[in-house]
C-alpha cells in the first residue's frame, strides 16, 4: 500500500548518482564544492548536467572561468567530502584545510583532486539555464580514473544526513549494452 510523501522529500526518491566534488579555478584561487545534484545529459559527446546554487561561490567561479573538473571521492573520502560541502570557499582554501591534493589536469586550469578515485575535465557547454535554474551543462574532455579501484565504493546522497553506498555490480541483458 502506497503512502502520500512529502514534496520537499521527492529528490530523495531519484537521486542516485555519487556524492561529486566539483573544483574550480579562477583568478590564482582553488575551490571545491561538494554536491549530488547532477546527471548525464549525452553519451557522444559525454555531456553532465550539474545543479550549482546562485549562493554558492562555485557559481561564480564557473560564470568566469567556464570550466571545472567533476571529481567522485569513494566511501575513504566521504567525512572529507561533506565538511567540505558545509564550508564556504569565499575565503576557505579547501585544499588546504581538507588536505586535500590538487593535480594538474590536461585540458583545464581547475585541478584534479587527487584523492579522488575519477576526475572529470569539463568545459561549459551550455549556462542558457543558470540564470533560471542554476543548472550548469558541462562537456567531459578528459577523463582520469584510478585503475587499481575494481569496484569503487562510492557514496550516495539520500537527503539530509542520510548516504547510501554504492552495492554490488550485476548483469542484466540488455540491447542497449
Amino acid at each position: 500500500m502506497k503512502k502520500t510523501y512529502p514534496l520537499n522529500k521527492v529528490y530523495s526518491l531519484l537521486e542516485s548518482g555519487p556524492v561529486v566534488m566539483v573544483s574550480t579555478a579562477h583568478k590564482g584561487r582553488n575551490n571545491i564544492m561538494t554536491m549530488s545534484w547532477h546527471t548525464m545529459i549525452d553519451f557522444n559527446p559525454p555531456l553532465v548536467g550539474c545543479v550549482i546554487s546562485d549562493r554558492n561561490h562555485t557559481f561564480s567561479m564557473v560564470k568566469a572561468s567556464k570550466e571545472c573538473v567533476i571529481n567522485i571521492p569513494t566511501l575513504e573520502l566521504a567525512k572529507k567530502a561533506v565538511a567540505c560541502g558545509n564550508v564556504s570557499g569565499a575565503k576557505t582554501d579547501k585544499f588546504a584545510r581538507f588536505g586535500l591534493t590538487p593535480e594538474q589536469g590536461s585540458a583545464v586550469k581547475a585541478p584534479l583532486i587527487k584523492e579522488c578515485y575519477a576526475s572529470l575535465e569539463c568545459i561549459l557547454h551550455d549556462a542558457r539555464l543558470a540564470g533560471k535554474y542554476n543548472l550548469f551543462i558541462f562537456k567531459v574532455v578528459r577523463a582520469w580514473v584510478d585503475a587499481s579501484g575494481k569496484s569503487p565504493k562510492t557514496f550516495h546522497h539520500r537527503g539530509g544526513q542520510d548516504f547510501m553506498l554504492a552495492g554490488r555490480t550485476i548483469k542484466i541483458a540488455s540491447r542497449m549494452a
